[in-house]
């Protein structure tokens, strides 16, 4: 018995044409939602990277305050490449002596919109702190040593 050419040839069915569909429309979703991510993060990268000198600039001043009082006051500057800034400070003392924790917040304005910075560091002043509640610190700290002595 002789079959016809048409019999002999292997096709796909359906059910397998659908899932390999099925395969492909997932694989490029999952691509096309990192490419989008990818392209976000570099957005906001360049946006961080294009605001770096003027925080720097900025931020120079409560580096360099003497005094905490006008540290905490903040201030307002005006920037070399057009746009002012304004930047407040947080200043909370820790168990350390002329240790500072300090919360930066910082708005720059330009012709867009205003951009704005946070951030939180430790800064060593001892200018900032009060005689009486330096040796304070001092002997708490000497005391706490005392006690993990090593034998």
């Amino acid at each position: 018995m002789l079959r016809s050419p048409i019999s002999r040839l292997r096709a796909f069915t359906l059910l397998e044409v659908l899932v390999a569909l099925a395969i492909f429309a997932v694989a490029a979703v999952v691509l096309g939602a990192t490419y989008v991510n990818v392209l976000a993060n570099y957005s906001a990268a360049a946006a961080r990277q294009e605001h770096e000198p003027d925080l720097r600039f900025v931020r120079a001043p409560l580096l360099g305050a003497p005094d905490r009082r006008k540290a905490e006051a903040g201030g307002e500057l005006a920037l070399p490449a057009g746009g002012t800034a304004r930047w407040t400070a947080t200043i909370t003392e820790t168990s350390v002596a002329d240790l500072f924790r300090v919360r930066w917040r910082c708005e720059i304005r330009t012709a867009g919109l205003p951009w704005v910075r946070e951030e939180n560091f430790l800064l060593l002043r001892p200018t900032w702190t009060d005689p009486a509640a330096r040796e304070k610190l001092r002997e708490s700290s000497r005391q706490r040593l005392s006690r993990r002595e090593l034998p």
